[in-house]
């Protein structure tokens, strides 16, 4: 269950409006909440509050929702709750306009991004059989995807050095040799040191002692590799979805989102394009990040 500190008045009495003039259950006022202060984050990082908040706001927060693979039915839901909020401000008289109103809903059309629940994750990672060289690298793949929302090509390419394992985070090259930052999980360190037991049993070729995850002939995985490891998996879990490694770059993002992760952390967790390496490295404090998946990720959910 998250907790959100209600520093807003107008939010504070829109929760009490929700609950004891709609009726609306706990959990539904908590969802509702939920979206609103994902919008407040969002424009507070512009100098804004939420009754300052105009269309063109709303627009980039739900550009922003679309960018780090939010289906367009989770946007859907969100932007329910945040009209719901305008609604309740002018009801009140706080606002003269509702800067909701000419915003369409996001199209559902029939290609919505996938997202696997925690379960079915454990239940793929739970088939690569951890007593196989193959099988223990194939469990830390699975659970490399997931708690760190890697590209398959970030995966493939990732290296032994690029992992501070103190510091509990990768170094990580994206898109246009671009750098990020991204913290990794306990599990996910913890399958990979599992793997290496097997691994310092290959005859790795020159050139490739460095990369992470090799083949069984000690070259780098190729994508394709990658690829029919998560297909393989997805079927002997009895996943009833059509699923790839990017699947669980959303599952990442998703996951994080409905926590109530910060959506620029997850910005810049995934490495969207448009976040420029300066941006990472000058205005992004690395404990931040971690704490965002600390608190967050289902990995790494503290105890209340």
């Amino acid at each position: 269950m998250i907790f959100f500190e209600m520093t807003d008045n107008n939010l504070i009495n829109y929760q009490s409006f929700l609950k004891f003039e709609r009726n609306l259950t706990e959990n539904s006022v908590e969802a509702y909440v939920s979206d609103v202060k994902k919008l407040q984050v969002f424009v507070g990082n512009k100098g804004k509050t939420l009754k300052d908040a105009d269309s063109a706001d709303i627009e980039d927060f739900l550009c922003g929702l679309h960018e780090v693979g939010i289906s367009p039915s989770s946007q859907k839901r969100i932007l329910v709750g945040i009209r719901s909020y305008y609604k309740f401000l002018r009801l009140e008289g706080k606002l003269d306009s509702d800067p909701t109103e000419l915003i369409d809903s996001p199209k559902l059309g029939d290609q919505l991004p996938t997202v696997l629940s925690v379960e079915e994750v454990d239940r793929m990672i739970s088939c690569a059989d951890p007593s196989t060289c193959d099988g223990q690298r194939n469990r830390a793949i699975l659970e490399t995807l997931y708690s760190c929302g890697l590209r398959v090509s970030e995966l493939t390419e990732l290296k032994i050095s690029n992992i501070f394992e103190k510091e509990r985070y990768l170094l990580v090259f994206g898109k246009g040799r671009k750098e990020r930052i991204v913290p990794i999980s306990d599990s996910a360190l913890r399958e990979i040191h599992n793997y290496y037991e097997f691994r310092y049993e290959l005859d790795v070729k020159p050139g490739y002692q460095d990369y992470v995850f090799l083949n069984r002939f000690g070259r780098k995985l190729s994508r394709m590799m990658v690829f029919n490891l998560v297909k393989r998996y997805a079927q002997e879990a009895n996943v009833q979805k059509v699923i790839s490694p990017h699947t669980f770059r959303h599952t990442f993002a998703t996951h994080l989102l409905e926590g109530g992760a910060n959506l620029r952390a997850i910005q810049l967790m995934l490495g969207h394009e448009q976040i420029s390496t300066t941006e990472i490295y000058t205005k992004v404090d690395k404990q931040m990040l971690k704490e965002e998946i600390l608190t967050y990720h289902p990995r790494n959910k503290r105890k209340k």
